[in-house]
């Protein structure tokens, strides 16, 4: 080897190394505790393809699935207390618990948003059923709700439309933004959202792998890239998400600035895989609830 060739090896090494030293190191495997056979499901009864999941102040659980009993309601131990939206849902989605323990759901066949009470009677409903549109009283297909401080209502309207709708805690339509694209602001299936501490609208942007922060009036603030594609998202009393990428069929935790810190799970039907993690759910006592579409369950895990 000539002394050139011998030069140029050392410094192409010595790059090598400095980008190794540099280089992110990978994520560690977030430590969890899989909960077998929950929840105890009525004799003769089973879970179809399982959308929604989410936790009251109670920490009873509440399950959205496509099937009989389409919104079952358990006890952080399994035990069944109720059911209740036969003849009312279509097609289930998201579910999300208000902070007086009311129970909203996005029926993304009907194009509606109902609110429920605890105990099943319908409160609320918004858009008009079986009439999409993206108009201020329509939705096409949403996917999730989330709540501002003020019990302002956030609607990710989320497959037909690509846009976050915003209304007031009576139901009064606000405003609305977002349409298809890949820019800041646009979406690709506005799949999940949440607001945070701060009031800022954190909206999972699904189909364009990244998330999406607003303000309260919907003014792009920063975007997160390089996460996976958050399908779900649920963010913990000590300041950290927890998200479901049901295109990597894993589970993430991120800090508050979308970075990666552990991951969890694989493609698969066994204890701790997932077929399609859909929606995510934290209990009171840092329990979480993973729905999954084609393994038709819901999965429960205690964080360590």
């Amino acid at each position: 080897m000539h002394r050139s060739q011998k030069a140029l090896l050392m410094v192409t090494l010595a790059g090598l190394l400095v980008l190794g030293l540099s280089a992110p190191t990978d994520p560690s495997q977030l430590k969890i505790q899989h909960v077998p056979n929950w929840p105890d499901l009525p004799e003769g009864w089973n879970f179809g393809q399982i959308s929604g999941v989410d936790v009251d102040s109670q920490n009873r659980v509440y399950i959205f699935h496509r099937g009989p009993h389409p919104i079952m309601c358990f006890e952080a131990d399994g035990k069944f207390v109720r059911s209740w939206g036969d003849g009312t849902i279509k097609t289930s989605h998201g579910l999300t618990v208000d902070a007086d323990d009311n129970v909203w759901v996005t029926d993304m066949g009907a194009h509606v948003v109902i609110k429920f009470s605890p105990k099943g009677r319908v409160l609320m409903v918004l858009g008009q059923k079986d009439a999409p549109g993206e108009t201020e009283t329509q939705f096409d297909r949403p996917t999730h709700v989330a709540f501002g401080s003020g019990g302002e209502v956030y609607v990710a309207d989320g497959y037909g439309n690509s846009r976050i709708v915003k209304f007031s805690k009576d139901g009064h339509y606000l405003k609305a933004w977002g349409t298809k694209g890949t820019g800041p602001g646009q979406f690709d299936t506005p799949h999940t959202v949440l607001v945070d501490d701060q009031e800022r609208i954190i909206v999972g942007d699904r189909e364009n792998y990244r998330i999406q922060i607003f303000d309260r009036e919907g003014k792009f603030l920063t975007q997160w890239a390089g996460a996976g594609s958050p399908w779900g998202l649920v963010l913990s009393k000590e300041g950290h998400f927890y998200m479901t990428d049901g295109h990597n069929e894993r589970l993430s935790k991120l800090d508050l600035e979308g970075r990666v810190l552990a991951t969890f799970g694989r493609a698969g039907s066994a204890a701790g895989e997932f077929r399609y993690a859909h929606h995510i759910a934290l209990g009171t006592e840092g329990e979480l609830y993973v729905s999954e579409i084609h393994n038709w369950r819901v999965s429960k895990f205690l964080l360590k």
